[in-house]
């Protein structure tokens, strides 16, 4: 593919007209008509889930090695020249902020597939979508974009061509804060573009100097991204002309990030920062790589005690700290890199107060111990644990994906033929931890994180305890506790089988089983079986009536067991409703299923 002289975008041809459709991607649960003749490769499986967008479609697609992909194609059969050249071109991209690219089929008629091109599945959501859902984001989020996703363009730039529909709709987010650059099809040679066809004017913000037309540029991506981050922060996109100083919309934004963005966000070309790289060196120079930028834009004395600064110094030049991932009452979790071997990895830190209790860590401590003896694909591998000064962490494997409570909140509550897989792989999990009397006692959707495979696994065994060791005390998650544990009572493997199965009436409806506020309430219902499992199958419904006993003897005496009545049930479930066996759809073998288990079986270390 030749690359353009320049990134201005002067092929000859007609003026592309803007127009504004207002659409917006659409998720689907059906296969598009265009793809319903495809043959797939043998163990190859069509997945749940797909997206509409501007000329594209991205379907979900389970390859032989298990791996969830996005095969992108154009609905309409005259794009298919411009499908070739957006695919060919996303091939050639190396940034982490593009999506990786595997391959390209085209139409041939023995293999009744094609065209479309595969790439990583992105499971995630829209900038927009996300400050839709939970509001404008704050500075440091802001910033990131600026860095990861000028990043992009500046290297877009670099190579000659410009993408030219930058914004909140074709930004996306996973659950672990990683950005991905998506609408490839307009990053492509103006002349590939069928004639006539622009980017929806709806869908982006449209730099001034646009005029009725799209004439994208390095100066019109640079003036986008700028745009982007004032919708961010707002809540709302910029005005074409006479875009307001940001600071007077945003007033905690500091004035020297507020000089940055207003630069770029220059109505006339000239006055904006000379390229995208200029303009993440001036936003560097003010922040910094390596510190952190509080809110007034001093560097306090707090400041350098936050946890960001404590963890870089504790890392040293063994970790780059890339986000934070969340924080809980003993500790916080983020995304770094491990630069020894070129990986991210979720990194698990003491909060400064627990880490001076000698007790804590070596709770903390046990924790990776524990978690590190087992090796099971429903289990988060842990990597390492190390401490420096006051200040203790473990690393783990990223779950790209987020948590099972980040997927409920995102989008909504889950089918049993879509969970039914899952379930079965956490039961397995759970029985290897259970097998060599390890109690997990505070699972909840939270402590259920989800893979690029989009498989669900268990983390974080912070209160877990092995045979022999005390198990009394009221820890854990009252939503998700059962009564003994609320009561501060013993707790044995029964406990970890009613927490589960509350988890899986929270991922069906998308709600506690008891309720979630207080716990002497939650802890009364359960006494009482105060529960309505008539919304359920008869089948779900006695399982969760097991699990849910008051008495722990009179529940499944531990995930083994539980595991084993879940599969009969789910498999009657949806063999009433004449789908095909789960087991069968996600992992093959016959039609009787003797042995599809075994391949979750634990591994001891």
């Amino acid at each position: 593919m030749t690359r353009p002289t320049s990134p201005t975008r002067a092929e000859p041809g007609a003026p592309r007209p803007l127009r504004a459709s207002g659409d917006s991607y659409r998720a689907t649960h059906e296969l598009p008509q265009h793809l319903a003749d495809w043959q797939l490769p043998p163990g190859w499986s069509w997945g749940a889930e797909g997206v509409w967008d501007q000329h594209r479609h991205f379907q979900e697609i389970v390859d032989a090695l298990d791996r969830s992909l996005s095969l992108v194609s154009a609905p309409d059969p005259q794009h298919c020249q411009w499908l070739e050249a957006e695919a060919r071109g996303l091939a050639h991209r190396n940034h982490p902020a593009a999506p990786t690219t595997y391959h390209y089929w085209t139409a041939y008629q023995e293999t009744r597939r094609g065209p479309g091109y595969l790439r990583r599945w992105i499971a995630g959501e829209t900038i927009g979508a996300r400050i839709a859902r939970a509001g404008a984001d704050d500075v440091p989020a802001v910033l990131r974009v600026v860095r990861e996703l000028g990043s992009a363009l500046a290297y877009l730039h670099d190579a000659g061509t410009v993408h030219g529909a930058i914004s909140v709709e074709t930004a996306w987010t996973t659950p672990m804060g990683r950005l991905w650059l998506l609408g490839w099809q307009w990053a492509v040679p103006l002349s590939e573009v069928p004639e006539g066809l622009a980017p929806d004017a709806a869908k982006m913000p449209l730099p001034p100097e646009w005029g009725d037309s799209w004439a994208p540029t390095a100066a019109s991506d640079q003036w986008q991204l700028a745009a982007l981050c004032f919708n961010a922060l707002t809540g709302e996109a910029p005005p074409r002309n006479d875009v307001p100083p940001i600071i007077l919309v945003r007033p905690d934004v500091p004035p020297s990030v507020a000089q940055v963005m207003d630069k770029a966000l220059q109505h006339d070309p000239a006055q904006r920062f000379s390229s995208v790289a200029a303009m993440i060196r001036a936003m560097d120079r003010i922040v910094g790589s390596r510190t952190v930028l509080t809110l007034s834009g001093e560097h306090t004395a707090a400041a350098r005690e936050s946890p960001e600064v404590r963890l870089r110094w504790a890392l040293a030049d063994d970790y780059e700290v890339i986000a934070p991932l969340g924080a809980g009452s003993f500790g916080s979790v983020w995304r770094v890199r491990d630069l020894s071997l070129g990986r991210e990895v979720a990194l698990k830190l003491l909060h400064p107060h627990v880490a001076r209790d000698e007790r804590a860590v070596g709770r903390f401590r046990r924790e990776a111990r524990l978690a590190a003896q087992l090796a099971h694909p429903a289990i988060v591998p842990i990597y390492d644990w190390d401490s420096r000064g006051d200040v203790a962490w473990y690393t783990m494997e990223l779950a790209e994906n987020g948590s099972v409570g980040d997927l409920i909140e995102r989008a909504g509550a889950r089918s049993i033929a879509e969970i039914a897989p899952q379930i079965d792989g956490v039961l397995s999990g759970l029985a290897a931890a259970h097998a060599v009397g390890i109690i997990h006692r505070d699972l909840k959707p939270e402590n259920l994180l989800i893979d690029r495979y989009r498989r669900w696994r268990i983390a974080d065994f912070g209160i877990a305890n092995p045979t022999g060791e005390e198990t009394t005390g009221a820890s854990g998650t009252p939503a998700f506790s059962p009564p003994e544990q609320l009561l501060g009572e013993p707790q044995e493997a029964p406990a970890d089988c009613f927490s589960l199965a509350a988890i899986v009436v929270f991922v069906l409806t998308g709600e506690a089983p008891f309720g979630d506020n207080d716990p002497k309430t939650i802890l009364a219902r359960e006494l009482a079986g105060k529960i309505d499992l008539s919304p359920f199958p008869p089948e779900i419904g006695a399982w969760l009536q097991r699990a849910f006993s008051p008495d722990p003897d009179d529940r499944f005496s531990d995930a083994a067991a539980m595991q084993a009545e879940w599969r009969t049930a789910a498999t009657a479930v949806l063999e009433r409703e004449r789908r095909v066996p789960w087991w069968r759809r996600i992992f093959g073998g016959d039609e009787t299923g003797d042995g599809w288990w075994r391949e979750g079986d634990a591994v001891i270390e």
